[in-house]
């Protein structure tokens, strides 16, 4: 999956650094991300870089440290250098054409970039915030709120049925791949009780025998994801919610193959399925 990048380590200790020349640069503007064209996609570094006005640390991965612009008002400006060439790709093209490890990087640095981007001011108070010197924290000086960043827990079900498993394609997303069911936990919620509504909620099937499999971080959304497994209990009649979902089938362990991208937690668990690996 997209956080498996070994032999490349994972530091997310946060540091007060400050960038030097060589040092990876992320560049956000709403869902895009800034690339530069170096034989192929790639990553700018802070010395090939125009109006990047104040940046903050984020991570390391081994020995590379990554950066995010701070130019939030008018991202647009920051540019690659003039004889650097750059283009600006959609969050969800950068997974096709990064390495992993800095795909990775840039998931995790987009949900670090929207926790900033979106939490200038107090939401306590109203005034402005500042980095603390000691950890990964915005700190309000007028009434001394902390805020931390947010991660939202939600759940991936794989709903089977003997050598059968349910697949679903989203409504209305960009996204237009074969899906399993998904959904947020919400407030004193469980996960397995997010397992048997979103099942009920989205296909009108009800679920037993709920076990876990595996999480994954998915920064693109904020979010860390539960990966389960359930078995059908009852009828098989699918209800479709459609505003949620545009396709929802029984699907056999055979035509499953190749689905796995080495990616996502959804499509390994497919791949786990397909197997006959599935966790008893």
């Amino acid at each position: 999956m997209i956080q498996d990048i070994m032999p490349h380590v994972f530091h997310n200790e946060y540091c007060p650094k400050q960038p030097e020349a060589d040092d990876y640069v992320f560049v956000f503007c709403q869902n895009s991300i800034l690339l530069k064209e170096d034989g192929g996609p790639a990553l700018p570094r802070n010395k090939e870089l125009d109006g990047c006005h104040g940046c903050q640390y984020l991570f390391c991965i081994g020995t590379d440290n990554f950066f995010l612009c701070m130019e939030f008002a008018h991202p647009e400006y920051v540019r690659c250098k003039e004889d650097i060439k750059c283009r600006i790709e959609k969050m969800s093209v950068a997974r096709d054409i990064l390495p992993k490890e800095l795909c990775f990087a840039a998931y995790t640095a987009y949900h670090l970039y929207c926790w900033y981007r979106d939490n200038q001011f107090c939401g306590r108070c109203g005034c402005s915030v500042v980095s603390d010197k000691k950890e990964r924290m915005l700190y309000c000086t007028n009434c001394g709120n902390q805020i931390y960043p947010k991660i939202a827990p939600a759940v991936i079900v794989a709903v089977t049925d003997g050598d059968r498993i349910l697949l679903s394609k989203y409504a209305g997303r960009e996204y237009k791949r074969y899906a399993l069911i998904a959904g947020f936990t919400e407030i004193g919620e469980t996960a397995e009780e997010t397992v048997r509504r979103e099942v009920m909620e989205e296909v009108g099937l009800r679920v037993k025998h709920i076990r876990y499999y595996k999480t994954q971080p998915w920064g693109i959304a904020g979010n860390l994801l539960i990966g389960y497994f359930a078995d059908l209990d009852g009828e098989d009649r699918i209800r479709l919610d459609q505003q949620e979902l545009a396709v929802a089938e029984w699907m056999y362990r055979e035509d499953l193959r190749n689905m796995d991208d080495g990616f996502s937690l959804t499509r390994e668990m497919m791949r786990v399925f397909s197997e006959n690996r599935e966790p008893v």
